[in-house]
């Protein structure tokens, strides 16, 4: 198993200063005893333009079963032949990362008092590791590493043989890595990296394993496009385990942004929690929003109300605050965001007759859903923006094509506000997971054509302070079908007694015929 880092220099900073900051000599060969076997240093070339410094680790199989017990690969039916013949001996894994740390720990820290400075400077790095394995192939390769500064990711497929090219290719890569970063970055990218394309470990993962990955993912993890991926198989996919580092990892990002800012955390950690807008600030934005559309909802006379993409549950408790609305309903596609509504609204300890009121259901917004039929009103608040473009469609049917709600309201950010936000760089869109953020013409435009290809009529109101020149922080569309319209028209607007028989099934407003009240209900 072989790992290679390869620098050059000039006479002034000459290659072999690589040594200092590995703290191991260029002119002797070192070993060192691991756990699984024998990790010995040595520099194929140590010169002052270029040096290289090679890690060789000679694992020992019997030590590995011994030790591991039938963990990790060694018991899994990648070792199908036997426990004793696999690929462990020469493919680049947790092994080696565990020998990383232990041989270049001083490197890892990025401490060096032969030399401070040159421990802190980015240097011209080639890393090469000949065997990887690459669960999801050379694309996760680039993926994973693409992100975090190197000019070169090149990761090479390796055949299962080359005598047989019809066979095609292994699961292995060739890994190649050229750029100019801090040789601490690199060996941490590195330690934590190689593991999650192995996607499997060789020992059993502990909670200390969560502050291992903050620790060597400290400056790169958090902003990470690939951070889920990362941070679950890095972990072995533990659930606790993972949700305790994102959390972590999200703590961390908001005392960054409270020092960026000014401000303190809990105020930051408030507004996160209040919104999916992590620079929607201040906090009563999100306040002015839900009230807007309790407004909406109110003026629908809506009482059954589908909160779509409910996220922690925010909007469902303020409107089980009011009476009016007897039956709330919130989905949201992930589980997580349901456990956290769940504990929001005490749904354990709250009475029965207020949880006769309240329904937290997984579902995806993309896919028609018969559980959402029949309801007077559907809330879409910050949630389009979520999706990709070509998924909308399947959105909008599902919403307004097959759920058919009376009334539909749609909160979105207005991306000509964005300029206000004095944190916010220029051309990047509010939270990282925003696949588009729409100016007004084109939120008015989308809600126009869906309005009419379902036979609705639609209103635009805005959201926080109207700014003249750019609009609002937050736009908003309420969508009414047309056929509700008609009836309300129908009914003198100072007419509040009910004027049904004791026959009548449909509601006190509703004067349109048997025929179209079951083309509703059916619809």
């Amino acid at each position: 198993m072989l790992l290679t880092i390869s620098t050059t220099g000039t006479v002034d900073k000459p290659a072999t200063d690589l040594g200092f900051l590995l703290h191991k000599h260029p002119g002797r060969a070192q070993s060192f005893t691991t756990a699984h076997g024998t990790a010995h240093v040595l520099y194929p070339e140590a010169g002052a333009d270029r040096c290289t410094a090679a890690l060789l680790l000679d694992v020992d199989p019997v030590a590995l079963v011994r030790r591991g017990k039938g963990k990790g690969r060694g018991g899994a039916p990648d070792a199908a032949l036997a426990q004793y013949v696999n690929d462990r001996p020469y493919a680049a894994s947790s092994l080696l990362a565990v020998a990383l740390a232990k041989v270049f720990k001083s490197a890892l820290h990025g401490s060096c008092a032969a030399l401070p400075e040159r421990a802190a400077e980015p240097l011209p790095l080639r890393v090469e590791v000949p065997v990887l394995p690459a669960r999801g192939g050379p694309e996760l390769v680039s993926r994973l590493f693409g992100p975090l500064g190197w000019s070169r990711v090149a990761a090479e497929p390796i055949a299962l043989d080359p005598e047989f090219p019809a066979w095609g290719d292994s699961r292995y890569v060739r890994l190649v890595l050229e750029g100019e970063l801090r040789l601490a970055d690199a060996l941490n990218q590195l330690y934590v990296l190689l593991p999650v394309l192995d996607d499997a470990k060789h020992y059993w993962v502990a909670p200390d394993e969560v502050d291992k990955l903050l620790r060597a993912g400290d400056g790169w993890l958090a902003d990470h496009p690939d951070r889920a991926l990362i941070t679950s198989r890095y972990l072995s996919r533990r659930w606790g385990l993972t949700r305790e580092a994102t959390e972590r990892l999200e703590r961390l990002e908001l005392v960054r942004l409270a020092e960026a800012d000014g401000l303190d955390v809990e105020d930051v950690d408030n507004a996160v929690d209040e919104t999916t807008d992590t620079e929607e600030r201040p906090v009563p934005l999100a306040e002015q929003r839900r009230a807007a559309i309790l407004g909406a909802l109110r003026a629908a006379d809506a009482a059954r109300v589908l909160d779509l993409g409910c996220g922690q549950g925010q909007l469902v408790q303020a409107l089980l605050k009011d009476v009016r609305f007897t039956e709330v309903v919130g989905v949201d596609v992930s589980a997580r965001a349901l456990s956290v509504a769940a504990r929001r609204l005490r749904l354990e300890r709250m009475g029965e007759r207020q949880a006769a009121r309240v329904k937290l259901l997984q579902g995806s917004l993309t896919y028609t859903d018969k559980r959402l039929t029949g309801y007077d009103a559907a809330v879409l608040s910050e949630v389009i923006e979520h999706l990709d473009l070509p998924r909308l469609p399947a959105l909008e049917y599902a919403v307004f094509g097959a759920a058919r709600p009376r009334t539909v309201v749609v909160t979105t950010p207005n991306v000509e506000y964005n300029v206000r936000w004095e944190s916010l760089p220029a051309g990047h869109v509010r939270h990282g997971d925003h696949r588009f953020e729409w100016t007004r013409e084109e939120f008015r435009a989308w809600a126009g054509a869906v309005a009419a290809r379902h036979g609705y009529g639609v209103e635009f109101a805005p959201v926080g302070p109207d700014d003249p020149e750019v609009g609002p922080p937050t736009q908003m569309a309420v969508f009414t079908r047309a056929d509700a319209h008609a009836r309300t028209s129908a009914t003198s607007p100072n007419d509040t007694t009910d004027t049904t028989s004791p026959t009548d099934t449909t509601d006190a407003s509703d004067t349109t015929s048997t025929t179209d009240t079951t083309k509703e209900d059916a619809a």
